[in-house]
């Protein structure tokens, strides 16, 4: 026979230990850190994206951020130029509802779309995408060309056309224009126009995995 006693002590201690892990996870996520892989190619070439193992793993640090749920991880602090970050891009509508924002936090049966791209223009600047003569883009913040050494290529680019966001304009405050490092391959906000500052959820800070690829970011 079983033990009813001995059952509900069982019972007990692994509902206690899966409610310790989700709360764990939660608060590790949601405070310090959590992991993601990078699934496409727009980040080439400081990040290598693919399918199954293939693609980099990346360290995500929220410590510098202050943490709330209905804006989904605002930042607090200033993300600065250069700055490789994890969003929720525009067009990417968030429920607010309890399960989802729980799917939000651990990361468990989360469909939210999230992208990485690099913090290229600041609030309040001037930008702007010209082609120069020899046929290399360049981007130019506040009339002077920005120097770019993590793109793939200059002349690597999408053609600007009318209907895009390459400029001139002066970016919105709590606003961020955001580009991938592969120029030519990179849904950004030339696309889908400018970030605003609560769609941020973390910072890029290093690959782990592969290990032939290991670096800080």
């Amino acid at each position: 026979m079983i033990d009813k006693e001995k059952f509900k002590a069982g019972l007990k201690e692994t509902v206690d230990t899966i409610l310790f892990v989700v709360v764990a996870v939660i608060l590790i996520r949601f405070f310090i850190a959590e992991l993601r892989w990078i699934p496409s190619g727009s980040m080439l070439p400081t990040l290598v994206g693919g399918q199954g193992l293939s693609g980099d793993r990346i360290v995500v640090e929220k410590l510098s951020k202050f943490p709330n749920i209905i804006k989904n991880h605002a930042f607090e602090n200033e993300p600065k130029r250069g700055d490789i970050m994890i969003f929720y891009p525009p067009f990417v509508k968030l429920e607010t509802d309890p399960l989802s924002v729980f799917r939000r936090l651990t990361g468990f049966f989360c469909k939210d779309v999230a992208y990485i791209k690099r913090v290229i223009g600041l609030p309040g600047e001037k930008f702007e995408i010209k082609q120069n003569p020899n046929g290399a883009s360049k981007v130019y913040i506040n009339d002077k060309p920005l120097e770019e050494d993590y793109i793939l290529s200059e002349y690597d680019y999408n053609v600007c056309k009318p209907d895009m966001h390459c400029g001139p304009f002066i970016i919105p405050q709590g606003h961020y224009f955001m580009m991938g490092d592969n120029r030519g391959n990179s849904l950004d906000s030339r696309f889908w126009g400018t970030l605003p500052k609560e769609r941020f959820i973390g910072r890029a800070v290093f690959v782990f995995w592969p290990l032939n690829h290991i670096k800080g970011l």
